[in-house]
């Protein structure tokens, strides 16, 4: 049995908090490391950092290894599409894993340069792109016919106030610290999020535990390798350029950085930046409605978030987290605690006795 294997076996042991412990576990050296090397944390760089775009290649590099060494060691291709090329059986995705996996791509991305923008802590890029995915779950909901979900009241209840931690990051003036390719970097990450999560809901979240890999798996081997081809693509307009425009700090990313000396670090960066999308893609992809798995996927991140800030304040002097963080952090462990009220009430309701019993399950809800 593979490791990841047996990794899988633990965590389908603890279910969603297991799965929202390792996305805590993962984001936390992810933003953490992001923001020290654009920064100019790490030592010897005194204080001069790299850009976002030009740390992207190397970062998706890791991210794109370690994606293909957890699906060969979860023996997971066997779940994916496959079509004959030459007398082989190859995986393929199908056409809404293909735009699932290239929404997930922009993620990717996105969710890394946010980290990068000056002016913006963690913790409010954070809240900006965590707030707005919550005002999406309960639409998805509402808008997918195929298979209809009951939103239960918990799962409301912690999506208001994980969108209320979302206006508390708007009431601090950190908001007008964002820059035009800021909004248009949180903006791309929504759209793709809402169309990602559409085409779950629609095709992927069922009891069907093969579907929920098949898809996994088939999404995962689009988005990584499309991104790498993406950057290495819009590199190739940079060559030659001024170092400001983003094209050449992208191909720099392809053929100066490696050798600059901080090259496992941003690999490490990329691996743990997989580590966010392999959790939080299985949140998702839980049978329940998003209102209830978007909620606890993002309270991990946020706090996660807080944490990272936390450690940077003291072991780097950066800023800590405001009063305006921190509420919106309570807001959030607030919201966690009405999901976990919310799975009590399944369970309880699984061990009820099958039994004349339209009125014992109403008594329950």
């Amino acid at each position: 049995m593979g490791l990841a294997q047996k990794v899988g076996k633990q965590l389908a042991a603890f279910g969603i908090a297991a799965l929202c412990f390792g996305y805590f576990a993962s984001y936390v050296p992810y933003s953490m490391m992001t923001k020290m090397i654009t920064d100019g944390l790490f030592s010897g760089m005194d204080g001069v950092g790299f850009s976002g775009f030009e740390i992207q290649p190397v970062i998706v590099l890791g991210s794109f290894i370690s994606m293909y060494f957890f699906i060969t060691s979860a023996r997971w291709w066997k779940y994916c599409t496959h079509s004959k090329l030459f007398g082989i059986s190859l995986p393929r995705p199908q056409w809404f894993t293909f735009i699932s996996g290239l929404c997930t791509a922009s993620q990717i991305i996105t969710t890394t340069l946010a980290y990068t923008f000056s002016g913006i802590s963690i913790v409010f890029a954070m809240l900006l792109m965590r707030g707005g995915v919550l005002i999406i779950a309960p639409m998805v909901d509402l808008l997918v016919k195929k298979r209809k979900r009951r939103i239960y009241w918990p799962s409301w209840v912690a999506s208001a106030l994980s969108m209320g931690a979302l206006f508390v990051a708007f009431a601090e003036k950190a908001g007008t610290a964002i820059t035009l390719i800021a909004g248009i970097d949180i903006g791309l990450y929504l759209f793709g999020y809402f169309f990602r999560l559409y085409i779950m809901s629609t095709w992927a979240k069922s009891d069907d535990v093969e579907e929920r890999k098949r898809y996994f798996a088939e999404e995962q081997m689009v988005a990584n390798p499309v991104l790498l081809i993406a950057l290495f693509v819009v590199g190739l307009f940079g060559i030659g350029g001024d170092p400001q425009n983003i094209t050449a700090q992208v191909w720099q990313g392809f053929v100066s950085y490696p050798f600059k000396g901080y090259f496992i670090v941003t690999f490490l960066i990329g691996v743990f930046s997989y580590g966010t999308g392999l959790f939080g893609s299985l949140i998702f992809l839980d049978k329940r409605e998003n209102t209830f798995t978007v909620p606890a996927n993002r309270a991990s991140s946020i706090l996660a978030g807080v944490l990272a800030t936390y450690l940077l304040y003291i072991y780097y002097g950066q800023k800590p987290p405001n009063i305006y963080h921190l509420t919106g952090a309570a807001l959030i462990i607030f919201a966690i605690i009405f999901l976990m009220y919310r799975s009590m009430i399944e369970k309880k309701r699984k061990t009820l006795p099958q039994v004349g019993t339209v009125e014992t399950a109403k008594a329950t809800v």
